[in-house]
């Protein structure tokens, strides 16, 4: 059955069909949303707990250990890490791919709820959950700058007023607010104004905490209506607070103001931003797993109006930068690749054709078919990224192939005098079961790509559906509408196909010559093929290998770091000093900074945004280098900087691209072990920038009392610490309650008396004024204790420094390093990984720890291992389909023997740009699979046809067939060449992950269509041979 036929005898119906397909189409592109990629993110949640003034240990122990022990439970979960450092708490969650967000969320608040019993009392808050991923970059990022607002004000706007809206903005998962704090009101005790009226610290707590309760106070009912209590219990300023009155021990009544300063300040004095040199608080957006950037920062942008006038006129909100720009402009860059790629390919079958008639066939399929997969992507749900727009360039090379196949059989047809209805319908029958070939061979070359598990094969899930539902579409239409259009628009006495131009008869001559002596010698030509087979293997085994190429988004993150033993305002006066630096570089166009409690541990975070590519001459690594070493010169800090990426694999936050995480039993272990595991990194060729997450050179005072002087003094362990952390930790006694926000009372030792472990000695325990009297070694006389009721905290212990971790790291419940590393330019993960990997087994680690790659550089190295699995699953896939279409299990490896040559010249081509063999160069050459083979199966469908109706010998079939199919060979080889050239030769945003696919495709082809002109010929005869010689009564 005629497949074409019921078409062309309806030409009316057919092009209402054709119309419908392509309103449908334009319709279905207007409403597809954009995006960078795919949406490939794990599902990701972040858990934070906040105990103000504990150190990391306690952190870890009291905090994170309780919530990873009910975290850890959660199904689906695939990796748990977290980050204890001073007053906070991290544990970053991530889930399969295949778990919905919200149902984790749902499970982690209840996992939350489970823990609290096994939390501390002292935490002002329940930890709370967040859906984002603290490694991935920010979609925007926002500054409130004011020359007349102080920063504690620009902080509470932002955090009372922008920050719960952009929070309800649909797609955004947090708002980070940096940069400052809260206003509170600060109480800053004297210790020597305490001793001398012999009050405690605890007296103070106290009594601040009960005089401004804010309680409910009821309601009465009189004569019928009833009354709400109200009171001035909620003391509201801090002047309220100095002229409360404290009754000491003694009797007398003393005004808080004299026991130390009461002044309006702020909740925690240690944070600070700055935004391109000025003072600021960011406002750090973060989307929603799944959410859409583009539509996201347009809603935010939306707002931005009613923003700016819903805070005071004297503070100013300015965009930063936001991460459209440069999503914007890669798919702007792509569109106009795919632009060019289809008039590329018009321009081919134009050149061939000879005539505006026939060429303007496929000039009409090739958008129907791209209109048509547009159709399917948006009732798929796909989006357009920088991947399907790819995936569709490329298939312009070889959705043509149909069309120009079944063009150039019927104008055949033609020529040799059919009626043109006759010369269409017989024409398309003729072809319709290569056609059917060769996009069966293709959809099978692509099922391993649709079937890929993990993050690779979901980042290549839209590619590869995309591509094969263009295949079908131009399958569908060639053989339907084409012949159709055949009928209609060539006439055979003006458009004609002109075999004895000058130029095509003496290819043909040379053809003809050579391709005789290549069938008078089988045994060179069938070298030639095994050099070739043998070439591709030898050449992947050596290409270099690499994961995602990086690309250059515009976008530059670092971590600032200092001596760990360096105080804030220093550590201010550095980023300061990075920032100005920073600032000045032509290619930079906003430079933001910031520090604090909660972020990096004795540093800082910085993050640029860089000129639109076409407005600065270097790119973003070479930007990064330069700066680099402009930002040498200032002493005692190290500046880490990396182009922040798209797509973004592991949930921890690190200083550099590739990470190699160790986890241990026990922290001396890790520590030891982690050291020589930095200095075998750092040792191997081409690893940059190596670095790790530790904070071991933290100083601490080790404060060891005597517990049974401790006793005799009528005091305890909890008393002290209790003591300790109302001088030194930044105490919230109450809260300020206010109808925009909650504000706290904050309770210290004035700072100026906190100025090294000395001041500790000045502290003074609170005790049981009718304990026994205590003798003791430093006194031989008896204290009578009811003289005062405090005890020096010198007399009951002693006070020693040690080293000690400013923040500590967990993967799973174990303690654990991660070391990050940069790649020197030019040098491949899969060499770095493989040699770190032989020196980390030469090293032989104990048992109890163990090492392995973590994020990016572990997803690649599994995507390492199942590449060949690809290659052969696809090759056993398109000889599977190939043999069940010719019912034969020879013809099929005919076929199959004109992929080495495409091998060869793509792992050429790569190498001759000095390009890895990456993820998306591999996809390259699984397309390569689908597409070269089409030149064989012409060759061999036409040879078959001729032996079997026309009784050919297999040598006159075989050569007949290259002969007569050598046009439409050349032809569709060209117009895939052509298509993937502007994927080469294109720039700007997202060129990093077009080029290698482009560069994969026009080196197969390039090659291929030389050497299987003459290897498939002899393939195919030698095989006819050896089966005649096993199969004598075939003859």
């Amino acid at each position: 059955m005629n497949p074409a036929r019921l078409f062309v005898l309806r030409p009316i119906g057919t092009a209402l069909l054709a119309f419908a397909i392509a309103i449908f189409g334009i319709a279905s592109f207007r409403a597809l949303p954009a995006a960078p990629l795919p949406e490939v993110e794990f599902p990701t949640i972040t858990v934070r707990g906040v105990l103000p003034g504990a150190d990391p240990e306690t952190m870890a122990n009291a905090v994170a250990k309780p919530l990873e022990r009910r975290l850890g439970h959660i199904a689906g979960l695939t990796e748990m890490t977290s980050v204890s450092e001073v007053g906070y708490a991290v544990v970053v969650l991530q889930f399969a791919l295949n778990r919905s967000i919200d149902g984790a969320a749902r499970d982690v608040q209840a996992a939350i709820d489970e823990a609290k019993s096994d939390l501390p009392k002292e935490m002002p808050q329940n930890p709370v959950y967040y859906k984002s991923n603290p490694a991935d970059a920010p979609i925007m990022l926002l500054s409130l700058t004011s020359d007349a607002a102080k920063p504690t004000a620009m902080f509470d706007v932002a955090s009372t007023v922008l920050q719960q809206r952009l929070l309800r903005t649909p797609g955004v998962g947090e708002v980070s607010v940096g940069g400052g704090a809260l206003p509170a009101v600060r109480i800053e005790l004297n210790p020597d104004a305490l001793s001398q009226h012999n009050i405690t610290l605890a007296d103070i707590r106290r009594f601040v905490t009960t005089a401004s309760p804010a309680r409910a106070l009821g309601m009465v009912e009189s004569g019928g209506t009833q009354y709400s209590l109200n009171g001035n219990d909620n003391i509201l300023h801090a002047k309220s607070y100095a002229d409360l009155h404290f009754r000491a021990r003694d009797g007398s009544v003393i005004q808080l103001a004299d026991l130390g300063v009461v002044h309006d300040s702020v909740e925690d004095v240690r944070n600070v931003g700055i935004a391109n040199g000025k003072p600021a608080v960011l406002l750090i957006v973060y989307k929603q797993p799944g959410a859409n950037i583009i539509e996201t920062v347009s809603a935010i942008n939306a707002q931005l109006p009613f923003l700016r006038a819903s805070i005071p006129a004297n503070i100013s909100i300015s965009v930063i930068g936001d991460r459209t720009p440069s999503i914007r402009a890669s798919l702007a860059d792509i569109e106009f690749t795919l632009g060019m790629s289809v008039l590329l390919v018009m321009l081919v079958t134009l050149a061939f054709f000879r005539s505006w008639r026939s060429a303007i066939i496929p000039a009409i399929v090739v958008p129907l078919t791209l209109l048509g997969t547009f159709a399917v992507m948006y009732l798929a749900g796909f989006s357009l990224n920088i991947l399907s727009l790819m995936a569709l360039a490329i298939s312009t090379g070889f959705v043509v192939d149909d069309a120009i196949v079944v063009v150039e059989n019927v104008m055949r047809h033609i020529e040799q005098g059919e009626p043109l209805l006759d010369a269409a319908l017989e024409g398309a029958g003729e072809v319709s079961f290569t056609v059917i070939s060769i996009t069966m061979s293709l959809l099978a070359a692509l099922i391993p790509l649709l079937l890929m598990g993990g993050i690779v094969g979901r980042v290549f899930r839209e590619f590869s559906i995309s591509m094969a539902v263009a295949i079908t579409l131009s399958m569908i239409l060639s053989l339907t509408l084409t012949p159709m259009m055949c009928r209609i628009f060539i006439h055979s006495n003006s458009n004609r196909i002109h075999y004895t131009d000058n130029t095509p008869s003496r290819l043909a001559r040379i053809y003809q010559r050579t391709l005789h002596w290549a069938l008078d010698h089988c045994a060179i030509t069938l070298s030639v093929a095994l050099a070739m087979t043998l070439g591709s293997v030898v050449l992947y085994v050596c290409i270099p290998k690499g994961f995602l190429p990086l690309e250059d988004t515009g976008r530059i993150g670092g971590m600032l770091y200092v001596s760990q033993t360096m105080s804030f305002q220093d550590v201010h006066r550095k980023l300061q000093q990075v920032v100005e630096q920073l600032r000045r570089d032509p290619d930079v166009a906003n430079v933001v900074g910031y520090a604090g409690t909660g972020l990096v541990p004795n540093g800082a975070t910085v993050f640029m945004y860089l000129k639109p590519e076409q407005q600065r001459k270097s790119n973003a690594d070479q930007i990064i280098e330069r700066l680099l070493t402009t930002v040498s010169s200032i002493p005692d800090i190290r500046l880490f900087l990396q182009s922040s990426q798209d797509l973004v694999i592991g949930g921890r936050k690190s200083a550099a691209q590739y990470q190699y995480t160790l986890t241990a039993d026990s922290v001396p272990q890790l520590s030891r072990w982690s050291s020589e595991l930095m200095r075998i990194i750092g040792h191997t060729p081409g690893v940059l920038h190596v670095t790790n997450n530790s904070a071991t050179g933290g100083r601490q005072t080790f404060v060891r009392f005597n517990r049974q002087l401790a006793a005799l003094y009528g005091t305890n362990a909890s008393e002290i610490d209790e003591a300790l952390y109302d001088a030194f930790g930044q105490r919230r006694l109450s809260v300020l309650y206010e109808p925009a926000n909650e504000y706290r009372v904050v309770m210290e030792v004035r700072p100026q008396q906190t100025t090294g472990p000395d001041s500790l000695t000045q502290l003074r325990i609170p005790s049981d004024c009718s304990a026994p009297v205590a003798v003791t070694a430093r006194s031989t006389t008896q204290d009578t204790k009811q003289r005062d009721c405090l005890v020096p905290l010198a007399a009951i212990s002693t006070l020693s420094q040690r080293r000690t971790p400013l923040l500590i790291n967990h993967t799973g419940e174990f303690p654990s390093e991660t070391i990050s590393f940069d790649l020197a330019p030019g040098v491949a993960l899969g060499d770095v990984t493989t040699s770190i990997n032989q020196s980390v087994a030469k090293l032989g680690l104990p048992t109890g720890i163990s090492g392995d790659f973590s994020g990016s550089a572990h997803v690649f190295q599994d995507s390492l291992k199942t590449e060949p699995m690809l290659i052969v699953v696809a090759l056993a896939a398109v000889y599977l389909i190939l043999g069940i279409l010719y019912e034969d299990l020879i013809h099929p490896l005919t076929i199959l023997s004109s992929l080495p040559p495409a091998g060869v010249g793509a792992l050429l081509a790569l190498s001759a740009f000095r390009m890895e063999l990456s993820v998306t160069a591999l996809i390259g050459l699984v397309l390569l699979i689908g597409i070269v083979k089409k030149n064989a199966i012409m060759l061999v469908d036409f040879a078959l046809s001729l032996q079997r109706e026309h009784h050919y010998e297999p040598r006159a079939a075989i050569y007949e067939a290259c002969l007569v199919r050598a046009r439409p060979i050349l032809m569709t080889t060209v117009a895939a060449f052509l298509g993937a050239l502007p994927l080469i030769l294109g720039t700007g945003y997202g060129v990093e992950f077009r080029r290698p696919l482009g560069l994969t495709i026009a080196g197969g082809l390039a090659v291929s269509q030389f050497i299987t002109l003459y290897t498939t010929p002899v393939v195919y005869l030698t095989f006819s041979r050896l089966r005649r010689s096993s199969c004598p009564e075939r003859q």
